[in-house]
């Protein structure tokens, strides 16, 4: 069923630094530009971050294809290794802060609205050698002096800014699971990181109220949602449950939106002597400064059952004791990635937002769909990648339903606008609305391109099967 979203609803994109810009010209390196240099061998066809989609030099070509994409609106990040010269006093390289400041520039001539995201997996190296990364609170208050001299640099041309892109994925990918450099699995130190990055966002909102200078300029936070469903409605299955959504969800939106922890969670890690440390000033500038909106990214759900190994057995703690993944029978995948398809989770989400945590204002910050060897689809030198398109008409078609029921969603943005490099697994699934020929770095609107501009231009999404498209020849 055809489906009418607003005219105010917002169309966009999402990217970061790190996987678009290429290293070119950085002050620093990041944890990722770190791990490629001393082990290259852990990253897809040993392809790194080096020059990523060439955004740093083609960013004026590659903002016109996204406004030929129909994007008005993209979510960029600065990254913190490319704007600062000293790390310790935060003093500004003048050659990252121009740049950044002609990117911005070009976007606004284009009548591009930049969502401005201010950490995107790009901890420096340095920091994460010296003092132990997001472990420490010094590099909390490291981060807040950058995050300051953002605000300080260009709070007078934007309105959109974001403190984090997905904190869980680093403490995921950091402490427990192995996928970011340095690759512990240490469930006490995830803990106090979970805590440090939440109140890293929370002093950034502070310092973001102390120096805005834009009367409309808001601030917000992007936290991956994978809502948690119990694979029976047993007890057991659904305690596993309860325990998995205040560890994969609550545990960020409740201090960015409440600006409080969830009790029952706080309760458990006490009890399993794995609590953060903290200290009274530090929870009251976390109690005191919410976010004004929230990004949500979703991919995919989050089924678990009761664990097969009691909790209490004689092993490390780490928060999946409480819980074993399940794998639902005839579940539709994207085998690519190996995550579960399931749209009905947007509308879920966006009823939890509402009923859970005051219908605050929100837009989807990611949604797509990387699928490999995305060539064999190539006809007539367009992508032709219905299968995108299919995938984000049924995301919107419960987002859309979740709207007419109430829910404050703003805005919808596909990740990504041009095929990016995506950390370990660097080119090996393709997520663009634009082609990018690695061999020569040369771009093109997928089939998905033009039908996001259709969209986009008029709010009308139509049946994926039954949709037109009117595709034109268009390289960079």
């Amino acid at each position: 069923m055809a489906i009418q979203f607003a005219a105010d609803f917002t169309w966009g994109a999402a990217t970061s630094g790190p996987q678009a810009e290429g290293t070119f010209h950085k002050k620093h390196e990041n944890i990722f530009d770190y791990h490629y240099h001393t082990r290259p061998q852990d990253f897809y066809h040993n392809v790194g971050p080096d020059v990523a989609s060439n955004f740093y030099n083609d960013y004026e070509q590659d903002l016109k294809l996204l406004k030929q994409a129909g994007v008005q609106a993209l979510r960029i990040s600065i990254q913190w290794t490319r704007l600062i010269d000293d790390l310790e006093a935060a003093t500004v390289d003048p050659a990252g802060a121009d740049y950044y400041r002609r990117v911005f520039d070009a976007m606004h001539a284009l009548g591009i609205t930049p969502y401005v995201n201010l950490h995107h997996f790009d901890l420096p190296i340095t920091l994460q050698q010296r003092y132990g990364g997001w472990q420490s609170k010094h590099v909390v208050d490291l981060y807040v002096k950058f995050a300051r001299r953002c605000f300080e640099l260009y709070g007078d041309q934007m309105t959109h800014w974001f403190t984090f892109n997905e904190p869980k994925v680093i403490v995921d990918g950091q402490y427990l699971y192995q996928f970011h450099y340095p690759n512990l699995v240490d469930g006490k130190a995830a803990v106090q990181v979970a805590y440090n990055l939440n109140l890293a966002s929370a002093k950034a909102v502070a310092a973001f109220r102390e120096v805005n200078q834009h009367p409309d300029a808001t601030i917000g936070t992007i936290i991956n949602l994978t809502p948690v469903y119990p694979a029976t409605q047993s007890d057991g299955d659904r305690e596993a449950a309860r325990f998995a959504e205040l560890w994969a969800n609550d545990l960020y939106l409740e201090p960015a939106i409440h600006g409080r922890f969830p009790e029952a969670l706080v309760e458990r890690l006490r009890q399993d002597h794995v609590l953060w440390t903290s200290t009274p000033e530090e929870l009251a500038v976390i109690a005191a400064n919410h976010i004004d909106v929230l990004g949500v990214n979703y991919y995919h759900p989050c089924r678990v059952q009761a664990p097969d190994v009691a909790p209490d057995s004689l092993q490390p703690w780490l928060p999946d004791i409480y819980f074993d993944e399940y794998d639902m029978p005839g579940r539709k995948m994207n085998l690519d990635k190996g995550w579960e398809i399931y749209p009905d989770a947007l509308y879920d989400i966006a009823m939890t937002i509402k009923n859970r945590y005051g219908n605050i204002d929100w837009f989807v910050a990611e949604n797509g769909i990387g699928v490999a060897d995305e060539e064999r689809f190539l006809q007539d030198e367009v992508v032709q990648d219905d299968y995108r398109i299919q995938f984000m008409t049924d995301h919107l078609r419960f987002l859309h339903q979740a709207i007419e029921a109430g829910a404050n969603c703003h805005g919808y943005f596909v990740w990504t606008g041009i095929d990016c490099w995506s950390w370990l697994n660097a080119y090996k699934n393709r997520y663009g609305l634009i082609r990018n020929n690695l061999r020569n770095q040369t771009k093109s609107l997928k089939k998905s391109g033009y039908w996001f501009r259709q969209v986009a231009a008029t709010g009308y999404v139509p049946d994926a099967d039954s949709c037109p498209v009117r595709v034109e020849k268009s390289t960079q």
